[in-house]
């Protein structure tokens, strides 16, 4: 069988060149594995149905979904109900290093793309499955980042009190498709001393569970349920957003007695320096009920960039409170090459947030725009040693499409 083609020079440096992955996955959990693989260097293949990954077509709070997630990858477009499709995905999948998949275990073994037949073929497959749960009780259940949240204690954690609220991301989706890559790279790394694959296995239940674990061992320790976030006892005694003048909005934080005395040198607060009952931290974590209150009122005469200058010039933690469209004119992402430019499936031009690490002090960029559909479909057929009127063939039998 033909091997993979090397990777482009831009990819070769980059810690999985070399590494070729054919994924069968849509909506988050699935393409955010393969994202994190394409970006440090793998070639990832996405193996789309004739009609394409429904993703590409989300509305609203899904719209940015496909472009996002499906960066640095290429397209085949196949019909898995074919025998012909089957076998020219099997010969694809005998070229790969890694399998990645989201869909139900039942809809994979139909097609003979499950671990046990996959890895009796190559022992040397690592096969990752993203699930909505690990074998168990619920990994019958279809599950969603927004189920988990609620039955996992985020959207409680989240909300106010009685009213749960699930996160402004798919944090479980993304981080659990994270996990599906950093199973996939172990697996990488144990193949390489005992030549064998495995399957990995990830699943967005248990991811949920692992963000609120800090939640959840804060009762072992002291006995006490934990609180909404927006009902919280702070850990830290200036720890808020502040509304201050024209309505403006800001989040300070003072989280040491080193900053407490730099605050209030600051700011002028010398009686607020010398009030004993605001000495330590945990004095002033005592102290909000009163505390914040007239801070607020203190603090509500100046501008929010004001404050950001002061809390900056003194080493202070401080936020603007930013809305998501405006980071793509953050100055510390634009000079620090946070954002790279990527065309859109419609064709226009944008920029995208990059993996958030550096590699020897660079960040792994977009080498590959998101994919038309079956975009690579002939390059890849040609390389596993289709020629041209096989091409044609299964194009015109309605195996493959989106060819020209």
């Amino acid at each position: 069988m033909p091997s993979p083609a090397q990777p482009p020079p831009e990819a070769a440096a980059l810690p999985l060149a070399g590494v070729r992955v054919i994924e069968f996955t849509h909506m988050v959990m699935g393409p955010t594995c393969g994202m994190v693989l394409a970006d440090l260097g793998a070639e990832v293949i996405k193996v789309e149905p004739l009609t394409g990954d429904n993703t590409r077509r989300l509305l609203g709070s899904g719209a940015g979904f496909f472009p996002l997630f499906n960066r640095n990858k290429k397209s085949i477009a196949v019909d898995l109900q074919r025998p012909e499709g089957r076998e020219l995905v099997l010969r694809l999948i005998a070229t790969a290093d890694i399998v990645s998949e989201n869909f139900k275990p039942a809809t994979m073994a139909r097609l003979g793309l499950d671990y046990a037949s996959l890895s009796t073929l190559n022992p040397r497959l690592i096969y990752v499955s993203h699930k909505g749960f690990l074998p168990g009780p619920y990994d019958h259940r279809t599950a969603l980042d927004e189920v988990v949240q609620m039955m996992g204690g985020l959207a409680y954690m989240t909300g106010r009190p009685g009213d749960p609220l699930r996160a402004g991301s798919s944090v479980n989706d993304i981080m659990g498709g994270m996990f599906g890559a950093i199973g996939a790279m172990a697996a990488l790394a144990a193949r390489a001393t005992t030549g064998r694959g495995q399957q990995v296995q990830a699943a967005l239940f248990e991811n949920n569970v692992f963000l609120v674990a800090q939640h959840m061992m804060q009762f072992a320790v002291t006995g006490a349920p934990a609180a909404p976030m927006p009902d919280r006892i702070s850990a830290w005694g200036i720890y808020d957003v502040f509304t201050v003048k024209d309505g403006a909005q800001v989040f300070l934080a003072v989280v040491s007695d080193t900053q407490w005395l730099l605050f209030c040198e600051a700011f002028a607060f010398a009686d607020l320096k010398a009030d004993t009952r605001l000495a330590t931290n945990n004095d002033r974590v005592r102290a909000r009920g009163w505390l914040l209150p007239l801070l607020r009122e203190r603090l509500a005469p100046h501008l929010a960039s004001e404050l950001s200058g002061i809390f900056e010039a003194q080493g202070l933690p401080f936020a603007p409170i930013t809305r998501p469209q405006e980071l793509f004119d953050d100055p510390h992402l634009q000079q620090t090459g946070g954002l790279a430019p990527l065309r859109l499936p419609d064709g226009r031009d944008t920029k995208v947030p990059l993996l958030p690490l550096t590699l020897d002090g660079r960040r792994p960029g977009v080498r590959l725009n998101p994919p038309a559909l079956g975009e690579h479909s002939r390059e890849l057929l040609a390389g596993l040693g289709y020629c041209e009127t096989d091409i044609r063939r299964l194009r015109d039998q309605g195996v493959v499409g989106a060819l020209d």
